[in-house]
């Protein structure tokens, strides 16, 4: 089993900034893909940020020049930078990450969400 734990959201004011990180542990062989996704109130989850294990990023466009999505392999963790928040950016905030486990057996793994408010 593989486990992802989220940190780092809260509340700030419209123009703050906040770094969530997103530390996988468990049967791990190989971190591949990574992801940020969020979810506001009565919408769909949508894409904010990816990283592949090749280091090739995707954003939204909501978010790009504002937002900054890494990874730590060596501690197999993502994290997002948020700068230049907006209160549109409000959401519970998660990380996905597509695992090879050391059975070598392939699954898409999500952490619990970590709520993200930004006030006007």
């Amino acid at each position: 089993q593989v486990q992802l734990v989220e940190s780092g959201g809260g509340l700030v004011q419209a123009g703050g900034s906040l770094r969530l990180s997103c530390a996988a542990s468990g049967s791990i062989f190989s971190l591949n893909d990574m992801g940020w996704y969020r979810q506001a109130p009565g919408k769909q989850r949508e894409l904010v940020a990816s990283i592949t294990s090749g280091t090739n990023i995707n954003y939204a466009d909501s978010v790009k020049g504002r937002f900054t999505i890494s990874r730590d392999n060596a501690k197999n963790t993502v994290y997002l930078q948020m700068n230049s928040l907006k209160p549109e950016d409000t959401a519970v905030y998660y990380c996905n990450a597509h695992v090879t486990s050391w059975s070598m057996s392939n699954a898409i793994y999500w952490g619990q969400g970590t709520q993200v408010t930004v006030s006007s």
